[in-house]
């Protein structure tokens, strides 16, 4: 198969790469522009040194979270990220920078991009944007380890419902104890 009868799902322009007419920039500025108006999270990674088939493998992992990888030339990603939340990572788009978006629960594309990194040392954090604000390598990381959305609803949840149940017993014992003092005072009048 020769190189310019690739598929241009994720077209390269520029050196050695496929060659794109002014039309098929703007689709893929577009496309870009439009998934980065509609993410929570943007990881930005550096693949330099990874092969096609640990892309693969990574590409595959973050599917399975509903995440997308693209490897897209940096200034396509500087041009589509212009009026979108992700325009504060703008200075970040340097080197060969790999792009995992998640729609969904940032923490869960954090997790995703993290769990790989721990399996190849070749893929490493650049940063990233989750709801709109950028952060560095190590927020990510911490972020990572944020316990899943639900999780974190939950806990909320109980952290509200313990004072209610501990006023609703301080309650029941206050009228429970009303309650013996009047049934007290009935019997001591009554033996009276």
């Amino acid at each position: 198969m020769r190189r310019n009868s690739l598929p241009r799902r994720f077209p390269v322009s520029g050196k050695g790469g496929i060659k794109l007419n002014k039309e098929e920039k703007g689709q893929v500025i577009e496309e870009l522009k439009d998934k980065f108006s509609k993410a929570k999270a943007v990881i930005l990674t550096d693949y330099k040194g990874m092969t096609v088939a640990e892309l693969s493998e990574l590409r595959g992992l973050l599917r399975g979270a509903k995440v997308d990888y693209r490897v897209i030339k940096n200034t396509f990603a500087r041009i589509a990220s212009e009026d979108t939340p992700i325009s504060t990572a703008k200075d970040a788009f340097k080197g060969p920078v790999g792009i995992a978006i998640g729609y969904a629960d940032p923490v869960a594309v954090a997790k995703k991009v993290i769990e790989f990194t721990r399996k190849s040392e070749k893929l490493r954090l650049s940063g990233g944007v989750i709801e709109g604000k950028f952060c560095a390598a190590n927020d990510i990381r911490a972020i990572a380890e944020l316990p899943p959305k639900e999780v974190l609803l939950s806990m909320l949840a109980g952290a509200f419902q313990a004072p209610l149940s501990k006023m609703a017993g301080a309650l029941s014992a206050t009228v429970s104890s009303f309650a013996y003092a009047m049934e007290a005072l009935k019997t001591k009048k009554s033996s009276q």
